[in-house]
């Protein structure tokens, strides 16, 4: 069942026998995780999670039932995730939505998937199985979403600020929360003792950076051109550009063609880049046939894992940086 923002919220918020299980898919999958911690709040901090994989599902499609039906060793609350990369999963879900018994709420994120996905078919036919596609927030959207966030927090961010932050964080959720909880520590602030953030602020504690002068290396990765490529991570890290800041770009581009192709898919290429800048339509049409929705999926996964490694302490970051973005082109190279 295609599921509103509002149904897919309430499904969340308030598990019912009725729903067998929640799928969350679209090219935001950031979104689709603050959607899936929506259930973890309904379920209470003291709840026990299981957590599946698409691959362990294929090789045993009862397994999701099973876990549905089982009680908590603990005698609480049981939810299961399950993250998937496609239809791998629609056995074990068809198995699922016709067991005779179920009990514990499942949500499936699914990352994008393809009008023709038998995952999203089995959702759409089945009223015991909302389905709802997340999309990047653009605009005014976008900066609602950060100042909402921040509100929680005690920060008040004016639209010129949260679009900074927005953009600094590659549109992740969960890297925004992450700054706006540095912020909230940095001015202590509280929801019930408000501060305001401004240029200042994030300069002062380096968040919110502009634009990442590394747009040619992006593309350079996104076409398949590797040296190219390799001479442009030589020249950025001469000049102390590497690490975090080369993967949030790629990350505010990974994001930015999801949204495209997503309206691609359900047009044209052509209509669909008519939105983006004239100078940058010709490589953005490389880029979209290069990579498909689910491609543009699995890419936002890696780089998501590989930004939240670089932010570990004591990682390497340049070296993580450069061997992701390098296994990418050489990646796209090959599909040329």
């Amino acid at each position: 069942m295609k599921a509103s923002r509002a149904e897919i919220e309430r499904a969340l918020d308030r598990p019912s026998d009725s729903v067998r299980c929640i799928l969350l898919h679209g090219p935001d999958e950031a979104g689709s995780r603050a959607l899936a911690d929506r259930l973890a709040k309904a379920m209470g901090a003291d709840a026990e999670r299981i957590d599946l994989d698409g691959a362990t599902l294929a090789r045993d499609p009862a397994l999701l039932a099973d876990e549905a039906a089982s009680t908590s060793l603990f005698g609480g609350a049981r939810w299961i995730r399950v993250r998937a990369n496609g239809d791998e999963v629609t056995e074990a879900v068809e198995a699922l939505l016709s067991a005779s018994q179920a009990g514990n709420p499942v949500v499936v994120v699914a990352g994008a998937l393809k009008p023709a996905s038998k995952l999203l078919k089995l959702a759409l036919a089945s009223p015991a199985m909302p389905a709802f596609a997340s999309y990047p927030p653009e605009g005014r959207e976008a900066g609602q979403m950060v100042a909402g966030m921040g509100a929680a927090l005690g920060l008040r961010i004016a639209p010129d600020i949260a679009r900074r932050i927005f953009e600094a964080a590659a549109g992740d959720r969960a890297i925004v929360g992450q700054e706006l909880e540095k912020i909230a520590a940095y001015l202590d602030a509280a929801e019930g003792s408000p501060r305001d953030v401004d240029a200042a602020v994030l300069d002062a504690i380096g968040a919110g950076e502009g634009e990442s002068s590394s747009a040619t290396l992006v593309d350079a990765v996104l076409t398949g051109a590797v040296r190219p490529a390799v001479e442009e991570l030589k020249q950025l890290s001469e000049s102390g550009e590497d690490g975090v800041p080369l993967v949030r770009a790629m990350l505010r581009r990974l994001l930015q063609l999801s949204a495209i192709r997503a309206d691609a898919d359900r047009t044209s290429l052509s209509e669909a880049t008519k939105s983006v800048f004239f100078k940058d339509r010709d490589v953005v049409a490389a880029e979209l046939r290069r990579w498909s929705a689910s491609d543009l999926a699995m890419l936002v996964e890696r780089i998501t894992a590989a930004q939240a490694k670089l932010m570990e302490s004591g990682s390497a970051g340049t070296v993580t940086a450069s061997q992701e973005l390098l296994t990418i082109a050489r990646a796209a190279a090959r599909s040329r």
